[in-house]
């Protein structure tokens, strides 16, 4: 579960987050349209997740996994071929589908199952420490493999030698997926699906109808705000901190390892306190973070600390995503609906698959260089800020289900 957890993401995400000076090259793309691809996969896997959902809570995950898995692969191929921006459209459209309708409901009900009633945040932080150790570890043989791939003679910047090195890469991504499609059909139990009963009007209507759900969904939106705005740490690290593009690969391959870290650390400590103080905790982290980088310019005496705030704001992030949805547990959604409240919250809570890509892609074109870098983690404190408000609004819920259980 591990494995195919991160292996499913791979192609759409991990090829522009750590290449993505060469992606946009090679495939003749500006920040705002590689930002607008990622919103045509939003726009797909938000009218995917509920259905998912729906289907999480009745069949069994092994073979709905699988089937994702393979299909995502059979996608690799594709981009392998270098696309034209319109092609490359259609393929973000057809992930979003693939990546999300017969998955990720899939995997977080199978997590939950797994955790009990009483280790939430440790199944899900071990959950996403193994998918951060498996990103980490796939990400930095990318990077040799794309490292391989340029003939000593070859200029870096030589646009045919860099796309050649891309498709590489891209086969690379796709092999894994294939892979892991395999490795879940073999491995996987069929775990009773029996359980999840059979979708009816009210089996969808609660979770609708509950606040918290819906306040969790708005710290899933600002958590994975955060998470996407890590996509653009490597044209940071080219354009800011003056690294090359096969340094900014390097460097942002080894922050992944901070991943499993926060995650499982997250998880545990989620699990000894409670999954909001937690959260509000990282929030904050993050909110002073990409405070620090909206303010100071790169200089030899702020250069340790912009750093220091990057890795901070990575923890932060990590973190978030390892407990989140510990929150289901604390927030009472009862066992038989996971597979849709999961599929509600994140067709909310992801929408910045939608947006957020768009939106910062325009904010880095409009101002080049360090001032869009600036505004752009202004932004993402805003947010952050945002993401705190909503651990608040969950805290009095909770008080107000307290007050009411003992009247």
């Amino acid at each position: 579960m591990i494995f195919v957890g991160e292996a499913m993401f791979g192609l759409p995400f991990h090829t522009a987050r750590y290449f993505r000076a060469t992606v946009l090259e090679a495939f003749g793309l500006s920040n705002a349209q590689l930002g607008d691809l990622f919103a045509i996969y939003g726009v797909t896997a938000a009218l995917a997740y509920l259905p998912g959902g729906v289907l999480a809570d009745r069949f069994a995950a092994r073979k709905l996994m699988s089937i994702s898995l393979i299909a995502t692969g059979i996608g690799g191929l594709y981009m392998a071929t270098i696309p034209s921006p319109t092609g490359m459209a259609i393929l973000y459209g057809y992930w979003g589908v693939t990546t999300i309708l017969l998955f990720w409901a899939a995997l977080m009900r199978a997590t939950r199952e797994w955790g009990g009633r009483l280790q939430q945040g440790r199944a899900f932080g071990a959950l996403d420490c193994g998918r951060g150790l498996v990103a980490a570890s796939v990400a930095s043989l990318a990077v040799v493999v794309f490292d391989g791939s340029l003939s000593p003679e070859s200029a870096l910047l030589a646009p045919p030698a860099r796309a050649d090195a891309l498709r590489s890469v891209i086969h690379f991504y796709t092999a894994v997926t294939l892979l892991a499609g395999i490795a879940c059909w073999v491995s996987v139990p069929d775990v009773a699906a029996a359980r999840g009963t059979r979708p009816t009007r009210a089996h969808v209507a609660i979770p609708l109808r509950s606040r918290s759900v819906w306040a969790q969904a708005l710290i899933v939106v600002c958590a994975y705000c955060g998470y996407k705005g890590l996509d653009n740490y490597a044209l940071y690290a080219v354009d800011v901190l003056g690294m090359s593009e096969l340094d900014a690969a390097r460097f942002t391959a080894a922050t992944a390892y901070i991943r499993p870290i926060a995650a499982i650390a997250a998880g545990f400590a989620a699990d000894r306190r409670s999954a909001r103080a937690v959260i509000g905790g990282l929030f904050l982290a993050m909110g002073l973070g990409y405070g620090a980088l909206a303010l100071l310019a790169p200089s030899p005496a702020t250069l340790g600390v912009l750093y220091a705030n990057i890795l901070v704001s990575y923890f932060g992030v990590f973190g978030l995503r390892g407990v989140y949805f510990a929150l289901l547990e604390e927030t009472r959604v009862p066992r038989g609906r996971t597979g849709t409240a999961v599929g509600l919250i994140s067709a909310v809570g992801f929408t910045p698959e939608i947006f957020f890509g768009p939106v910062s892609g325009r904010i880095l074109d409009r101002s080049p260089g360090l001032e869009g870098h600036m505004d752009y983690f202004a932004l993402l404190a805003a947010i952050a800020a945002l993401g705190a408000i909503g651990v608040l609004m969950l805290v009095r819920l909770a008080r107000q289900r307290e007050v009411a259980r003992d009247a």
